[in-house]
């Protein structure tokens, strides 16, 4: 796509989208939102400059495969279940930094965040890169 409304406008919304899925994440765990809804609104952000600037532009921007964002997010929630086999409690239980600061849900949710993001964006950008293939 080749316009300049959409290459203008294309950083401004970019980064309301990807503010707003960080807002959406961190209020998620008991209130509507979370890590899968915040990590579709960041892929959607991907896709929107993916087609204002290009498949190119969004892997330079990413600096890291989008799979590996994937990879890092399934790490992380799996390393936040396993807290709980060192307590001896069942696996994902939560725990809580003290005064409730932060703790294992969280984490969990930023990794499915990551999970939903990386895989999403890799198979936006893998649509952008066959796009002229048909």
């Amino acid at each position: 796509m080749n316009s300049l409304i959409l290459r203008t406008a294309a950083p401004f919304i970019v980064t309301v989208m990807v503010l707003f899925s960080l807002a959406v994440l961190l209020r998620g765990h008991n209130h509507p939102g979370g890590g899968f809804i915040g990590g579709l609104i960041a892929a959607a952000a991907v896709a929107v400059y993916g087609m204002s600037h290009g498949e190119a532009a969004v892997r330079r921007l990413l600096r890291v495969d989008a799979l590996a964002w994937a990879g890092i997010g399934l790490l992380l929630a799996l390393a936040s279940g396993l807290v709980s086999a060192v307590t001896d409690d069942p696996f994902l239980t939560g725990h809580w930094l003290p005064w409730n600061l932060f703790g294992t849900p969280g984490l969990f949710d930023i990794g499915v965040y990551l999970i939903v993001f990386g895989a999403l964006s890799a198979i936006l950008l893998a649509l952008e890169d066959g796009e002229g293939e048909a």
